[in-house]
């Protein structure tokens, strides 16, 4: 099987209204209930993976003045979630369904639990009204929904996602393809981008740009890309391409994990991942005269095309931060590409990007992660001037293989295979911290 560009960015990249974990437990709830006759439910089960739960645990959901953890997600979805939005399922929130989701929460209608030995995104919710039961299952995807059934019996629905050959989801056949393709290949695929395309990929630029100008002007969460400005502006540090790109993505990120309800254009199933994909190279071309917007866009398409590559080896979480890793290298390929690199080039990029960054863990959502998209965003920028200034790790280094293909295969396996108990440790650090009395 193979695919198009347009396949690439109409699977895996899409508009996600809050940390794409909660809101895929929100969605559950929500595909869930709208199985039930009513609007109310007696208790709501929910069972998540562990990087489900360890990325829902701390972050701000929007809309919520606040508000965060899995059964609140959980709750709100099941209060008034919109299913049919799939990863903008909360847009519908307002204060009443936050009252509603409190109400539900405080007469422990909700409990979250944990799959320990899963691997790989699952998210199911199970809610009981009455003498009914509605059981929802996302898998693979954050809005991947394969099973609806009610009392039982499986539902026909809308909201399941087809399966393609062999049962196989459009996702996993995607990324099967993705796997087998060369740096040339994925360059290749720009060339086929059409007007459609385009505009879409603008709307992901003005999507993220309009979270970055709110963390920027508000100062949200953190305040990573706020503080940036401000020492620019006390003399302390000086602005050039690497400090913009950091700005604009922190700024965002800021805004992102602060709660604020704007939607974020994300990349292989993740905002931040978006969030890095896309402003970096937006910022860059400012420092570049006479590049057309056509262009800027090539790039921005060739950052979602690798990120998703990247993305097909690491699997969608994981112990390593797939803003620094993932789309580290979808921003470091897509600079280079604006820079007037060739594929040589954004080769030497993606080995230089990831020979930096290939340590850096996730430690779930939260307010922190805009320092982490900042890191990722500047290394991208420097990681495409070294090659282009013919600085390139060398196959003998560590991780990094005899080409970029082979490099991000090994970060694969890396976290994959090799980050395992880092992992299951970075949870139980998480877990103690949370129910300790300290």
């Amino acid at each position: 099987m193979s695919f198009t560009v347009k396949d690439v960015l109409d699977l895996q990249v899409a508009p996600a209204l809050g940390c794409t974990e909660p809101v895929a437990i929100a969605l559950g709830a929500a595909a869930a209930m709208s199985l039930l006759p009513g609007d109310d439910f007696d208790s709501l089960e929910v069972s998540v993976d562990p990087n489900v739960y360890k990325n829902g645990l701390a972050v701000s959901i929007p809309g919520t003045g606040g508000q965060s953890g899995l059964d609140m997600a959980a709750a709100l979805g099941a209060v008034g979630g919109d299913a049919e939005l799939r990863l903008e399922v909360l847009q519908p929130v307002n204060d009443a369904i936050v009252a509603g989701a409190k109400k539900a929460l405080s007469a422990d209608k909700v409990h979250v639990s944990l799959i320990e030995d899963q691997r790989g995104l699952l998210v199911k919710n199970v809610i009981t009204s009455g003498k009914d039961v509605a059981e929802c299952v996302i898998e693979g995807l954050h809005d991947n929904i394969v099973t609806l059934r009610l009392n039982g019996k499986d539902v026909d629905s809308p909201l399941i996602v087809s399966s393609g050959e062999k049962g196989e989801s459009p996702l996993a056949a995607m990324e099967a393809w993705l796997k087998e393709l060369s740096l040339n290949d994925l360059l290749a695929l720009t060339d086929d981008l059409d007007s459609e395309d385009f505009a879409f990929l603008r709307e992901g630029v003005d999507v993220n740009m309009r979270l970055a100008e709110h963390g920027l002007k508000y100062g949200l969460g953190l305040g990573v890309g706020k503080t940036l400005e401000r020492l620019v502006r006390q003399g302390l540090i000086k602005r050039d391409m690497m400090l913009d790109a950091r700005i604009l993505t922190s700024g965002a990120a800021d805004a992102r994990m602060s709660g604020l309800p704007l939607p974020a254009m994300s990349s292989a199933g993740s905002g931040n991942h978006g969030l890095t994909a896309i402003l970096p190279i937006w910022a860059v071309k400012d420092h570049i005269e006479d590049v057309s917007e056509k262009v800027v866009l090539e790039a921005i398409a060739l950052s979602h095309i690798v990120t998703a590559y990247v993305k097909a080896h690491t699997g969608r979480l994981s112990a390593v931060c797939g803003c620094s890793v993932a789309a580290g290298c979808g921003a470091t390929a897509g600079i280079t590409f604006l820079l007037g690199g060739d594929a040589h080039h954004i080769a030497g990029a993606i080995k230089n990007l990831l020979e930096d960054l290939a340590g850096i863990i996730c430690d779930g959502a939260k307010a922190g992660c805009a320092l982490k998209l900042s890191t990722a965003a500047g290394t991208a920028v420097q990681a495409a001037l070294f090659s282009l200034q013919g600085v390139s790790v060398h196959s003998t280094d560590g991780i990094i293989g005899n080409s970029s293909e082979d490099t991000m295969r090994n970060i694969g396996t890396l976290a994959v295979d090799g980050m395992i108990q880092t992992d299951q440790t970075i949870l139980r650090i998480m877990l103690e911290k949370k129910f300790s009395d300290v």
